[in-house]
């Protein structure tokens, strides 16, 4: 190779798709932007990339200062998206991450901030719709071959709990006695040795679970977790 070659000027961002349960719904943080392009849209959070700062430091650090999210137990990134035309005024490429909240934390929001829906998210700016529909998809893979779930779930749940986070994160109902039986045999739950108190109808106590590791890590690579009837 001869010759100088130029190195054309663009900007590197990144963008945190962050998603909770909250409620039996799947949710994502959006945040309001107010100039243009796309003012009054609903947007992914993030910024740019900061001299000296690798990528997992600038997206923990935009979470942190703009939405006041600093509770993640679970961020691994998305990939990069790099079209010439993704935005308007110049040329930008985006690395997203996937992030995961667990149940039962609440961060304070500013005002411009809030959860909303994932199967509601019809419009966003730019196209961080794409990039929220490609976390989702991501995670709703992971929770069938990996132990991901303990990142949504609170630090101690019954299995009828549990249940509720992974059909909401799914998208579809789940099995509680399969669920159950699927993550014990893969080694991902142990019993806590409590029990919730008996309820007003008289109904039995609940056994409390949680879960064994509180990192990442394959525990079947071909499971596919599918609703009843497909079973």
């Amino acid at each position: 190779m001869t010759g100088h070659e130029e190195f054309p000027t663009y900007g590197h961002e990144v963008l945190a798709v962050i998603l909770q349960v909250r409620a039996g719904r799947l949710c994502l943080l959006l945040w309001q932007r107010t100039e243009p392009p796309h003012a009054g849209a609903w947007a992914l959070p993030g910024g740019v990339v900061g001299p000296g700062e690798t990528l997992e430091l600038s997206v923990r650090r935009h979470l942190a200062t703009k939405v006041d999210v600093r509770e993640l137990s679970h961020l691994e990134q998305l990939g990069t998206v790099s079209e010439p035309g993704r935005h308007p005024e110049l040329r930008l490429l985006a690395t997203a991450y996937l992030g995961l909240v667990p149940a039962g934390v609440d961060p304070v929001l500013p005002p411009d901030t809030s959860w909303h829906p994932v199967h509601e998210v019809l419009r966003t700016a730019f196209d961080h719709g794409a990039l929220a529909i490609a976390g989702r998809d991501r995670l709703r893979a992971k929770l069938s071959y990996t132990n991901l779930g303990y990142a949504l779930a609170p630090p101690r749940f019954t299995i009828a709990e549990l249940r509720a986070i992974y059909a909401a994160a799914l998208g579809h109902d789940v099995s509680p006695t399969n669920l159950r039986r699927v993550l014990l045999r893969r080694q991902v739950l142990e019993p806590t040795g409590e029990t919730t108190r008996p309820d007003r109808t008289g109904g039995r106590p609940a056994a409390c679970f949680r879960f064994r590791d509180g990192g990442y890590r394959v525990t079947d690579q071909f499971a596919v977790l599918r609703p009843p009837s497909a079973n």
